[in-house]
């Protein structure tokens, strides 16, 4: 039994005229009895009582519409509903982030961009660290992940680099430093160093890391921070000094003041992580929308400057 079987079926039965349900169709009428012989053939009971002005259903015919009437609309629904699944308008992603990509500008916008003009798709976001995050892609709890470059070395992670921004100082308001617009790396050689663990956010570490030692010193390592944003509070209760993305500025703590790096500035990068793997439509359409909205970014910034 194919589907055509049921459409001429209902044809027949609205019309009660094998003629008219043929004409409707666009086919010729024998060929509509036979179809509609056929379906009788394949069920085993006769559906429509041959009368001389057209066909009337019988009590199996009767039985049989009841059921099938709605199968043509359920037919549709589900090509549409498919149609729309291949081209990613319908699902669900998983997107995580880091605290310190949730500040970038270009992430929310993202967010919105993509929740518009795929209104269909369910999307969950997660903040984290970059180690719990990339966790998470891996055992595919997560579908793409913001995070800094360098946080994933894997052949089984995709990585798209996105925004490089300049790094920070951020110093207590009350530090001798805070006057300078600039301030020096080399100046806090005998400041505390605030930052994350290494195994929470090894990229940010090690960039941090590595300016203080270009700068000349070793950095003395101050408390310990669970998060970005915790580091920030930190320097506020002048525990010590720390280097954040630029994008982190937004976040205004009473007692601290973010300065620009004197000399060589080290840099962060934002990229986006997913599984190299997964084929999903839905995470093609993000991935694509992303790199597009960066581009369109990059091309202002260049603009504008």
């Amino acid at each position: 039994m194919e589907l055509r079987h049921i459409r001429y079926f209902l044809e027949v039965a609205r019309e009660g005229n094998f003629t008219r349900a043929a004409a409707r169709i666009g086919i010729g009428q024998p060929p509509l009895s036979q179809q509609i012989r056929d379906l009788e053939t394949e069920i085993g009971t006769q559906l429509f009582h041959r009368v001389p002005h057209g066909a009337e259903l019988t009590e199996a015919g009767t039985a049989f519409r009841d059921i099938v009437q709605h199968f043509p609309e359920l037919a549709e629904r589900a090509i549409r509903a498919a149609r729309r699944a291949g081209r990613g308008e319908i699902g669900s992603i998983r997107v995580g982030f880091t605290a310190s990509a949730a500040f970038s500008p270009s992430v929310p916008r993202v967010f919105r961009d993509f929740r518009r003009s795929y209104p269909g798709i369910e999307m969950t976001l997660e903040e984290n660290n970059s180690a719990r995050l990339l966790n998470a892609l891996m055992d595919e709890q997560l579908d793409a992940v913001f995070l800094r470059q360098g946080a994933a070395n894997s052949d089984a992670i995709k990585l798209h680099r996105l925004k490089s921004e300049p790094m920070l100082i951020v110093l207590p308001a009350g530090h001798p430093a805070a006057q300078s617009e600039t301030v020096a790396l080399e100046t806090l050689r005998d400041d505390a160093l605030i930052l994350t663990p290494r195994q929470v956010g090894p990229t940010h570490f090690d960039i941090v890391v590595a300016a203080c030692r270009a700068a000349g010193f070793e950095p003395v390592m101050g408390q310990s921070a669970p998060q970005l944003g915790s580091v920030i509070n930190f320097v506020a209760a002048e525990l010590g000094f720390s280097l954040v993305p630029a994008a982190m500025a937004q976040l205004q703590v009473n007692g601290v003041v973010y300065r620009k790096v004197a000399g060589d500035v080290p840099m962060a990068h934002l990229a986006l992580a997913y599984r190299s793997n997964d084929i999903s439509t839905v995470l093609r359409n993000f991935v694509s929308r992303t790199l597009n909205a960066h581009r369109a970014e990059d091309q202002e910034s260049d603009i504008s400057n």
